[in-house]
């Protein structure tokens, strides 16, 4: 399975709660092992965010898919 497709579905799987919170995460690229994500809704002006999105979301795809080493979040 390719890492976009592995990505897409941990990202349904958490969708509704980021959603229930105003917000929404979407997949924008994979390339060399890095991710980047897009925040919006309420969860783009957030300032805690990036640390939710780090440690939540980011330790998910780190230990669902290894070949993952870096994820960026845009707001």
């Amino acid at each position: 399975m390719k890492t976009e497709t592995k990505i897409e579905k941990l990202l349904q799987k958490i969708r509704p709660y980021v959603q229930m919170h105003g917000g929404d995460v979407f997949l924008v690229g994979v390339g060399d092992g890095i991710v980047t994500l897009q925040v919006t809704g309420a969860c783009k002006d957030c300032s805690l965010s990036h640390m939710t999105y780090n440690s939540m979301l980011g330790g998910i795809i780190r230990e669902e898919i290894p070949e993952v080493k870096e994820i960026i979040i845009k707001n």
